[in-house]
């Protein structure tokens, strides 16, 4: 086991390398940052060198790359063009996408793995059926329409919610936007647990335990389901770095300010240290859940060993 988390944390050191130089120099082909960060009205030639002097961005894009990777070994993530350092957007924006994250993980385990159990167990079933056509529906709408409905209805006409979020973001105030952020993968998982419940029913070692004489909730929940989750482990586990990375329409919904509302704002004002500094942090999320995912697969299935 230890040999192979080595390895695979060596194999995390190019991928990182590829993921950061691809980001960099996608966001840096945005546009002009400078012409951004003057506004409307074009800065003079003077003081966007000065500012370019002063962000590093007169040199050559390797140069700009090596020296970003440099820093980043240190904690130093940039500046932001408001002269606030990236560290600091992070330390305020994190906390809370990882709470909003945590509720919609959540939702997807109690609620989707739960429902995908009892359609798999009760295949082809009325409550099968329903819960079919309800995952259908849910993943066909867009999470925005989801959003502002939710927010329509609970926050503004019956007052059940605050229409937005406070700066606290505590973790009752994001059950509603954790379950639209949630609301489609929730979907996904349901389906993807009756899927593999369903098969695995008709395996030798389920039949056998039934022979044995063993209680039915035990062989649903000891036997066929741990052995059904390794594809729902992996799909939730590649879930955690999409839910923190494209909770832009939820958080810009609600008006949460975690992660997605930062890259919306970068994105918006081309502030490159902030967009690549948050995407760089996010690939590492990533890389750190897809090893703990693989590595889970021992714990669900004995029969998987890592030499």
């Amino acid at each position: 086991m230890g040999r192979y988390v080595v390895r695979r944390l060596l194999q995390m050191v190019p991928v990182f390398v590829g993921a950061t130089l691809l980001i960099f120099l996608m966001v840096n082909v945005m546009g002009d940052p400078i012409a951004g960060l003057c506004g409307e009205r074009a800065c003079d030639p003077a003081t966007a060198a000065q500012l370019k002097r002063e962000f590093g961005l007169d040199k050559p894009l390797w140069q700009q790359y090596l020296t970003y990777m440099g820093n980043i070994f240190t904690g130093d993530f940039g500046t932001a063009f408001n002269g606030q350092p990236v560290t600091e957007l992070m330390a305020t924006a994190f906390p809370v996408t990882i709470r909003l994250t945590i509720v919609a993980i959540l939702f997807e385990i109690v609620i989707g793995i739960s429902l995908g159990v009892v359609t798999g167990v009760h295949r082809g079933r009325p409550v099968d059926t329903g819960v079919l056509l309800a995952t259908l529906v849910v993943i066909s709408v867009p999470t925005f329409v989801t959003g502002l409905l939710l927010q329509l209805l609970l926050g503004v006409q019956w007052h059940w919610i605050q229409p937005s979020v406070s700066q606290q973001a505590a973790f009752g105030e994001l059950i509603v936007p954790g379950l639209v952020l949630a609301a489609v993968s929730l979907a996904y998982v349901t389906r993807l647990t009756r899927t593999s419940i369903a098969e695995n029913k008709r395996s030798d070692y389920v039949r056998t335990a039934i022979a044995k004489g063993l209680p039915r909730r035990r062989v649903v929940t000891r036997h066929l389901l741990r052995n059904s989750l390794i594809p729902v482990v992996t799909f939730i586990g590649a879930d955690i770095g999409a839910l923190m990375g494209g909770a832009i329409v939820t958080e810009r919904i609600f008006n949460i300010h975690g992660v997605g509302y930062q890259l919306y704002q970068g994105i918006l004002r081309q502030n490159t240290q902030t967009v690549v500094g948050f995407v760089t942090v996010l690939v590492l999320v990533f890389l750190l859940v897809n090893l703990l995912v693989d590595l889970l697969y021992a714990v669900l299935d004995p029969r998987i060993r890592y030499a």
